[in-house]
C-alpha cells in the first residue's frame, strides 16, 4: 500500500486523512494515508524517516510550509514564486515540492461565485499560505492587493515579491482605507484561540471575506465579518478540499471529484 501523510503542528484535527481516503475510493486507488504531528524543530527528521518507511508524497500544513521548501531539491513554478511549499512528492531519493493552496483557493472562491478579477483585497497575515494565495489573486487578475501583518517586514518582503499591485498597510492605516471586495485572514490567530480584533472602520463593509482555516480555527474571524455586514463570510474547508485534489492528482495522475467530498464534510460540520 502507497502511503502518504500530512505534516503539521498541530495536526490532530486535519481532515486530510479523510478527504485523501474519500478521493481514493472514488478512482480505487489503496493508499495509507496518516496525519504526522511534526514542529519546526523535528520536521526535517521527521519527513526523513517518512521516505526511509516508503513514503511518497506529503501535505504540508501549518508551521511548515517555508521550511518544507527548503528541503525540496525541486520547486513547481507556483511553488518557487511564493516560496511556500503543501505538497510533496518523491521522485528517486529527493523531494519535488509544489502549492496547491492558492489553486484551491481560486477554485473554491469560484465555486461560492466570488468575483477575483477587478477588485481590491485585503490579505491578513503573511506566512506560507498567505503567500500562496496572495500570488494566485495577483495571477487572477486582484486590482490591488494590500498586505497586512503583525510582523511589519514580513508584510514588506511578499509585498516586494508581488510586486503590482501589492503594497502594505499597518492597522492604524486600514482605519482610513476604502472598501475591500475581499477580505482574506491567513493569520494562525484562531488556533490559538485568540479573540479576533476586527481591523476595518465601521462603514467599510466588505463584500466577502474569507479564512483560510476552517471549523473553530475560523469562527473568530468569521463572527467579526458577519457583525461587519459582509455579505459572504466563509472559512476555508472548500479550499482544503480543492487543494487536496489538486495534490491527489499531482500523485496519482487523474482528478477526484470534489463535489460529494464538499457536501459530506459541510453535512458534519
Amino acid at each position: 500500500m502507497t502511503r502518504y501523510a500530512v505534516f503539521g503542528q498541530p495536526i490532530s484535527h486535519s481532515l486530510s486523512p479523510r478527504i485523501h481516503a474519500a478521493f481514493a475510493a472514488q478512482l480505487g486507488i489503496d493508499l495509507d494515508y496518516r496525519a504526522i504531528e511534526a514542529g519546526r524543530g523535528a520536521f526535517a527528521s521527521a519527513l526523513a524517516a517518512f521516505a526511509r518507511d516508503g513514503g511518497r508524497g506529503a501535505n504540508v500544513t501549518l508551521p511548515l510550509k517555508q521550511d518544507a521548501s527548503a528541503l525540496c531539491s525541486e520547486l513547481s513554478d507556483r511553488a518557487r514564486r511564493c516560496g511556500s511549499v503543501n505538497t510533496l512528492a518523491r521522485a528517486g531519493d529527493e523531494w519535488h515540492g509544489d502549492s496547491t493552496d492558492g489553486i484551491g483557493l481560486l477554485r473554491d472562491l469560484a465555486r461560492h461565485g466570488i468575483e477575483t478579477r477587478g477588485v481590491r483585497v485585503l490579505l491578513l497575515g503573511a506566512g506560507g499560505a498567505a503567500r500562496a494565495a496572495a500570488f494566485a489573486l495577483a495571477d487572477a487578475g486582484a486590482r490591488e492587493l494590500v498586505v497586512m501583518n503583525r510582523t511589519a517586514t514580513r508584510a514588506q518582503a511578499l509585498a516586494v515579491a508581488l510586486g503590482t499591485p501589492a503594497r502594505t498597510c499597518d492597522r492604524d492605516a486600514l482605519q482610513r482605507e476604502p472598501t475591500f471586495d475581499i477580505v482574506v485572514n491567513a493569520t494562525s490567530a484562531g488556533h490559538a484561540g485568540d479573540v479576533f480584533a476586527w481591523p476595518l472602520a465601521a462603514e467599510a463593509t466588505p463584500t466577502a471575506c474569507y479564512d483560510l482555516s476552517y471549523g473553530g480555527a475560523a469562527r473568530a474571524f468569521l463572527a467579526a465579518a458577519r457583525a461587519a455586514g459582509a455579505r459572504v463570510a466563509l472559512d476555508g474547508l472548500g479550499m482544503l478540499v480543492e487543494q487536496a485534489a489538486e495534490s491527489f492528482a499531482l500523485w496519482h495522475g487523474c482528478a477526484p471529484d470534489t463535489t460529494p467530498v464538499h457536501a459530506l464534510l459541510r453535512a458534519e460540520a
